[in-house]
């Protein structure tokens, strides 16, 4: 998933990599029985991975560990035995021998190339560094589906008025998501999935995106409404623990073999799908809802660490919409960043 560089994958949706990425990264993928212990290196012996995309290993955790816990569930690189690698816990520990078809968070790791320069920010959460080459200006009037996975855009009304960018998966249009699940006063507001796995407009989510989230005036304006597609496909398929991610989207790359799919307005992001995550990593969370089948009656969900789990159709969980904007939206202020994400509006 890291690698792949389809509209699925990770490298698949960044901007440019080979301009900023070392595309032929080397990493230590050794085993381990002390997740503090130094891997050893090329020349000893150790087990080393080339790629452009990989993982922190074990060690290189525990040298900075204080600096980037984010109070969730996480891969590292580095395996305990033959199906057990090592998963940082929420706390920060390092826990051993999580099996390897678990479905726990990635935190990506990247070798920016050395000629690499920093041309804006101080490299602070609120303010972070802006690479020469990808710090845009003058963005009003482009469309907004020329833009790239991750910015963030303005949408949505009060305490739901965040949302980011997705992906570009049916051409001409712009996959969003809400950047948290929806909140009413304040509150994670949360339903059940229905009384069938599939979801569809007629099941108890999916009535409640496709009608009271769209009418109702509280979570989008008029206007919002009338920039997303009147239609997108919803693929719904089964994807059991330990499955490839790609089999909850397509079982060939054409799709013709796909047997479960349905047309509505709003949907949510499938399992393994990028953006299908917390947004922080805290006590507040909630976990949400996929739409991806774990096995009748169970739905997968992303839990409050940051994992997936699966539940039964009748507990209650948050909502988490996604939707298609359309091909003539365009950008009219910001710059795509949480402190300043992107203004939007349909041409004329």
């Amino acid at each position: 998933w890291l690698n792949d560089t389809t509209v699925d994958g990770f490298l698949g949706n960044l901007r440019e990599p080979e301009t900023f990425i070392k595309m032929d990264s080397k990493w230590n993928a050794s085993m381990m029985t002390v997740s503090s212990n130094k891997p050893p290196s090329e020349e000893e012996g150790g087990t080393i991975v080339e790629d452009a995309i990989g993982l922190l290993n074990s060690y290189e955790y525990n040298v900075i560990r204080n600096y980037i816990n984010n109070s969730l569930f996480w891969f590292t690189l580095t395996p305990y035995s033959n199906n057990g690698v090592w998963i940082i816990f929420n706390v920060g520990g390092a826990y051993k021998n999580a099996k390897v078809s678990s479905a726990n968070g990635v935190r990506p790791a990247i070798n920016l190339k050395s000629n690499e320069k920093i041309i804006d920010g101080d490299g602070s959460e609120e303010n972070p560094y802006r690479l020469e080459g990808d710090n845009d200006t003058n963005l009003e009037g482009t469309l907004l589906n020329e833009r790239y996975s991750g910015e963030y855009i303005s949408f949505g009304k009060g305490e739901n008025s965040l949302y980011r960018i997705v992906s570009h998966e049916t051409g001409g249009l712009t996959k969003i998501t809400s950047a948290e699940p929806l909140k009413e006063n304040e509150t994670f507001k949360t339903s059940t999935f229905g009384d069938n796995e599939y979801y569809s407009s007629n099941n108890t989510i999916g009535s409640f995106l496709n009608g009271e989230y769209l009418d109702s005036g509280y979570y989008l304006t008029e206007g919002q409404v009338n920039m997303i597609e009147d239609s997108t496909i919803w693929y719904l398929g089964t994807v059991g623990r330990g499955t490839s991610y790609k089999i909850a989207k397509y079982t060939d790359t054409n799709m013709s073999g796909y047997a479960t799919s349905t047309a509505n307005k709003v949907g949510l992001l499938r399992f393994g799908e990028l953006m299908a995550n917390q947004f922080n990593g805290d006590s507040s969370n909630t976990s949400f809802w996929t739409l991806t089948v774990y096995s009748t009656p169970n739905i997968w969900i992303v839990d409050t660490i940051g994992t997936y789990d699966n539940a039964t159709m009748s507990n209650s969980y948050g909502i988490k919409p996604s939707l298609n904007l359309k091909s003539n939206v365009i950008i009219t202020g910001g710059d795509g960043t949480l402190q300043n994400p992107f203004t939007i509006e349909l041409a004329s």
